[in-house]
């Protein structure tokens, strides 16, 4: 990828008790989520972007597009970067319907084609029925969509979304992933996406950025960054992994479909996913045990041949974390440090993985 065809990201700010150093390369499409705990820098980096902070020592490119280039005297001010920001906070015209919302933002576009743009966010976020209603009778999900469907009006060359889930209750927000996930899989927009949810990472990044401190700690696809073991994503009880997968085959008898991936199969939950859809599927390092040998009298139906790669300590002294290839697929396994002394385990040593659970990301 060339820095003219995606998104080329160098600034350095610093207030009185933080600093921000970012020096990035990413992706033209698809989500890029920015990850970490709160005061990592996240929604500073975003608001860079936006021009709504002025960094020092900057340059932002958004394909070849120039917003800011300190090195060239380049400065162009919020107003005309070709831009769409989604705050935490749905922040709607009141006095106005949803449909002059949208007419608004539709209003301040002087691109051709923007009046279908729009049409085509209305049915990809699904709000059409909305239209005639105020912000005040919309849930919190449909707020956002509508904020959402405003800021895709202007065909934005990039979508800024900074947390846009963090308002909404659990309903709500399982209400709007679906939709969230649509866009990512249908518009050729990038978009930045600000968040502190592991779940949203693995329902909706393509590339991942793990920011602490201020500064990048690790950035890729988000398959791979996941599957390291030196990456702050691993803290906590949400180390794991993502497989990209499609089902294979479904048991009506037993309500289980299988999903096959590079480096195998598993069975899950059937969730009345068609044969041949593609999936995700997200597997905790707490639900995997190890055993040198396969076992067969055992409630677990998911057994994988694997070849130990790493073992590293994990955040408790008795834990270890321990990477497993396994095919071309790499997976992540908790267990105690006085399992690996006991099962031997090394680098190389072939091993079997039991996976208790595995959750579906459609």
């Amino acid at each position: 990828m060339s820095t003219e065809e995606g998104l080329r990201i160098r600034l350095s700010l610093t207030r009185p008790d933080f600093a921000l150093q970012v020096d990035l390369d990413l992706p033209s499409t698809g989500i890029t989520v920015l990850y970490g705990a709160s005061g990592s820098g996240k929604t500073s980096l975003l608001r860079c972007v936006a021009g709504l902070e002025r960094p020092a020592d900057a340059l932002v490119r958004v394909g070849r597009d120039l917003w800011h280039d300190d090195a060239r005297g380049v400065y162009v001010p919020t107003w005309r970067r070709d831009l769409g920001y989604v705050f935490q906070e749905a922040s709607l015209f009141e006095h106005l319907s949803v449909q002059e919302n949208l007419s608004y933002g539709l209003n301040r576009s002087r691109k051709a084609g923007a009046a279908q743009a729009l049409l085509r966010a209305i049915e990809l976020l699904g709000i059409g029925h909305l239209t005639h209603r105020h912000p005040g009778s919309l849930s919190g999900g449909e707020r956002q969509r509508v904020a959402i469907a405003r800021a895709l009006a202007n065909q934005p060359s990039l979508l800024l979304l900074d947390e846009p889930l963090a308002s909404l209750d659990m309903a709500r927000r399982q209400e709007i992933l679906p939709w969230l996930e649509s866009m990512r899989d249908e518009l050729h927009i990038p978009m930045l996406y600000v968040t502190h949810s592991a779940d949203e990472v693995a329902r909706l990044a393509d590339h991942l950025v793990l920011l602490a401190g201020g500064c990048v700690k690790a950035h890729g696809p988000a398959l791979d960054v996941l599957a390291r073991v030196d990456s702050p994503v691993i803290v906590g009880e949400d180390a794991g992994v993502l497989l990209y997968g499609r089902v294979l085959r479904r048991d009506t008898q037993w309500h289980l479909s299988e999903v096959g991936f590079p480096g195998g199969a598993l069975w899950v939950r059937d969730t009345h996913l068609a044969v041949g859809q593609q999936v995700r599927l997200r597997v905790l390092a707490r639900d995997i045990s190890i055993t040198i040998h396969e076992t067969q009298d055992t409630s677990i139906q998911n057994h994988l041949k694997a070849r130990v790669e790493t073992i590293v300590d994990d955040v408790h002294p008795s834990q270890a974390l321990v990477r497993l290839r396994c095919g071309e697929s790499v997976l992540l396994a908790r267990v105690t440090k006085r399992a690996v002394r006991a099962l031997n385990l090394s680098a190389g040593k072939e091993v079997w993985a039991q996976i208790k659970s595995v959750a579906v990301i459609e």
